[in-house]
């Protein structure tokens, strides 16, 4: 399995286990690292069966004044941005630790914020044969899980984790 980490994420894929299917013919990757796959899987002609998108970074929804507000707020302090990013991957459930990528920067921060999820991507990847799978949490406070949804569902299977965040967990409440 070949699997995209998310935005300065490193060794992420331990959260999405449950979901991921573990064979050498699967292409996976976790919010711009979905970006990464599949565009790998488009690309590649190795054999791939499966393509998993774990809550695909989907923005091509928000305002200009959004992506802006986030590049200034990495530009101003690269750490505080992203503590205050995985406060929000993870809400409503505690922040887990997880191991950060210090080469992540604005220009990739820029890529997935300005990336715009096609339908030509997207049916090359159908027409390779390729089955794609795409994971959402429906709790989710990064992304638009709606847009990003209404969007998949033409070429995908979409599962819907009810009460799961940016993370695909849910948080249990007392």
């Amino acid at each position: 399995m070949i699997f995209y980490s998310g935005f300065s994420l490193l060794n992420d894929q331990t959260f999405f286990d449950s979901y991921c299917e573990k064979s050498d013919y699967t292409v996976a990757g976790f919010s711009y690292g979905a970006i990464r796959a599949a565009h790998y899987a488009s690309q590649s002609t190795k054999r791939i069966d499966t393509l998993q998108l774990f809550s695909p970074a989907f923005f091509q929804t928000k305002s200009e004044s959004f992506k802006r507000l986030q590049l200034g707020g990495f530009s101003k302090s690269p750490q505080g941005y992203l503590d205050r990013f995985l406060v929000s991957c993870f809400a409503p459930c505690e922040v887990q630790e997880v191991e950060l990528d210090s080469s992540g920067n604005e220009d990739q921060l820029r890529e997935l914020l300005y990336f715009e999820w096609n339908s030509a991507l997207m049916s090359s990847i159908v027409f390779k044969g390729i089955r794609i799978e795409v994971y959402l949490g429906l709790e989710d406070r990064v992304i638009d899980v709606e847009g990003a949804k209404e969007f998949f569902l033409p070429y995908a299977t979409v599962t819907s984790i009810r009460t799961g965040n940016h993370f695909l967990q849910e948080c249990i409440n007392d």
